[in-house]
């Protein structure tokens, strides 16, 4: 009996936690269900679906976050690197470590109107590149509908790199100095250590951040098109994403249930992502094990 309650302790500490937590994000799915599948308060069966399915501007949000995805390799090779930079570099690493991390805590609203200032036609970046004499790279970085998303994926890796760099690095200080000193006294040189070496034990974290990563692509991204483009997604449709056009469908077009509609469509694909990097993660920890 006794040894019954202190297995079961653990989840009775949590048990009221998460009872709060399913009762809120349950209901609110439940809710977003219904109201997918309703018109007025009416059933419409699937109509919302075929409605949103088909509508051009949700398919241009939903190429626009595909396109966003190809950011997460990038971001996971930047993150790699950093940390192995970080993590060779003894002297001065914690003032490193910080510069890395900084654009990683500030708030998306600064980061937004900061570079928004910064990337205008006729902003200090431009500005500074006409006085070097590169008047041909001045480009209209947030007016031109060919460059304004690639920008903004710009700013994305700039900021969401440090969040990967500290989460590898702290794993990579975690591994045993001995392994390091053993590889190095074998002849391994800097890129042999690091990518034969410390690259596959790394390879659980790595896969972590490049779930968190592709799941900010998909269903995190709002926040740096709305303050950027000031709600619009512009110019002309060149930025939206699936989140402002659910916030669109909701409060500019007056269409509660097209929303709730895009919602359930993006709630789907983000537990498609999850699910699917979960079975890959069992799959390479089985294949560890079984080596």
């Amino acid at each position: 009996m006794f040894g019954r309650l202190r297995t079961s302790g653990p989840f009775l500490w949590v048990l009221p936690a998460g009872l709060c937590v399913l009762f809120v994000f349950g209901y609110s799915v439940i809710d977003l269900v219904q109201q997918s599948f309703k018109y007025q308060g009416d059933l419409v069966g699937f109509e919302n679906f075929s409605l949103v399915l088909t509508d051009p501007l949700f398919r241009t949000a939903i190429s626009h976050n595909f396109l966003l995805l190809f950011t997460v390799p990038i971001l996971a090779v930047m993150s790699f690197t950093c940390a192995v930079l970080l993590f060779e570099t003894r002297k001065g690493m914690k003032f490193y470590r910080s510069a890395v991390f900084l654009p990683y805590i500030l708030p998306i609203p600064v980061i937004g109107v900061v570079f928004g200032q910064l990337l205008q036609l006729n902003g200090a970046l431009n500005s500074a590149l006409r006085a070097m004499g590169f008047e041909s790279l001045a480009l209209d970085w947030l007016g031109d509908p060919k460059q304004a998303l690639w920008t903004m994926s710009g700013i994305i890796i700039w900021k969401e790199v440090g969040f990967g760099t500290i989460l590898i690095l702290a794993r990579l200080i975690s591994i045993p100095l001995e392994t390091l000193e053993a590889a190095r006294i074998d002849g391994a040189g800097f890129f042999r250590l690091h990518l034969k070496v410390t690259l596959p034990q790394l390879r659980p974290i790595i896969l972590f951040y490049i779930i968190n990563e592709s799941i900010v692509m998909v269903s995190w991204v709002f926040n740096y098109v709305y303050v950027m483009t000031n709600g619009q997604g512009g110019p002309g449709n060149a930025t939206v994403v699936s989140e402002l056009y659910i916030y669109r469908s909701a409060f500019q077009n007056n269409a509660p249930e097209l929303a709730a509609t895009a919602a359930l469509l993006l709630l789907l694909a983000t537990l498609v992502f999850i699910i699917g990097f979960f079975r890959i993660q069992r799959n390479m920890n089985q294949g560890v094990f079984d080596d």
